[in-house]
């Protein structure tokens, strides 16, 4: 149990229920971040309905819907808003100087301006880094010692996501020193994305962004498996759906992490005075059935080093 500081244990005297705002750009309330947050408050004794409460917002995807649902946070008068992903971190930051911010699945949150440092943070914000900046190529990597014969991978992201940009420089970097060839699709909408998947050919691959804004993923994966398309994605979740592989932070666990600096902040503690963690969690992930249907055989010095195998 962590040991609260006096704020907190007043609270409890006084039977206050702390309102937890959540805001994200999932399809619904049950995230796996989310659902981690609650489990990760409840191990150390915040349950729901009785220490804290959740006003959960999510926008399916939709570009800008966060901003009205941050400011909505803002007005419902949320003691704390835990957030999922770069867009739904800036609406918040955007809506509220005062109210304390925890974020998740920010891939580089310097580079974003989410934050001026990693080690102290400052303003009303602090959380969990998932790193796939850094991941990024390590997926291209695993990509290719599934399906060698990958020459060409397509990167769909949406135009406005800054850590996907990031990302990208760190691919590109890598791709020709294992003969790849990585074309950038920055798109505005779903359209453009489901048009340029018509032009695929034998020996191209998909890589999914990190973040579902136009639900670009879930697309990704659809072509996929209607194809035969080798496909790579930013979290095992996504081979559980029938993804071929995987290499990026468990969502459920990130959640979990987190809950333990909003239970510092619910203690009195300020988020400009927590530094940023890096994700403890990372997967590694395979689909054998998926592999089987494309007709690609797993190594088997990846199929001993993965966390999770879907047969």
């Amino acid at each position: 149990m962590v040991a609260f500081t006096a704020p907190y244990a007043e609270a409890q005297d006084t039977r206050r229920v702390f309102r937890i705002g959540v805001l994200n750009e999932a399809w619904a309330a049950n995230h796996p971040t989310v659902e981690g947050l609650k489990a990760g408050l409840r191990e150390l004794g915040l349950l729901e309905g009785r220490n804290v409460t959740f006003d959960i917002r999510f926008t399916e995807g939709k570009p800008g819907a966060t901003t009205a649902a941050a400011a909505a946070l803002v007005k419902a008068g949320v003691d704390l808003i835990f957030t999922s992903n770069e867009a739904a971190t800036l609406a918040a930051k955007e809506a509220t100087r005062s109210i304390p911010i925890v974020f998740t699945l920010v891939g580089d949150p310097v580079a974003t301006g989410i934050v001026v440092s990693l080690a102290r943070p400052g303003g009303n914000l602090t959380g969990i880094s998932s790193q796939s900046t850094q991941l990024t190529p390590k997926r291209l990597e695993f990509l290719k010692t599934i399906v060698p014969a990958v020459q060409r991978v397509w990167f769909f992201h949406h135009s406005d996501d800054v850590t996907d940009s990031v990302a990208l420089e760190a691919a590109q970097k890598l791709a020709p020193r294992i003969k790849l060839e990585l074309v950038s699709r920055p798109v505005t909408g779903l359209d453009e994305v489901v048009r340029v998947l018509k032009e695929l050919r034998p020996g191209d691959a998909l890589l999914s962004p990190t973040v579902d804004t136009l639900d670009i993923p879930a697309t990704l994966l659809e072509a996929s498996l209607k194809s035969g398309i080798p496909a790579v994605f930013p979290a095992a979740l996504w081979v559980g759906h029938g993804g071929l592989v995987s290499y990026g932070p468990d969502f459920h666990a990130q959640g979990v992490q987190a809950g333990r600096l909003v239970a510092k902040i619910l203690g009195g503690a300020r988020p400009r005075d927590l530094p940023i963690e890096g994700t403890d969690k990372i997967d590694l992930a395979v689909n054998l059935k998926t592999a089987s249907q494309i007709g690609v055989v797993v190594p088997r010095k990846l199929m001993l080093r993965a966390d999770v195998i879907r047969r």
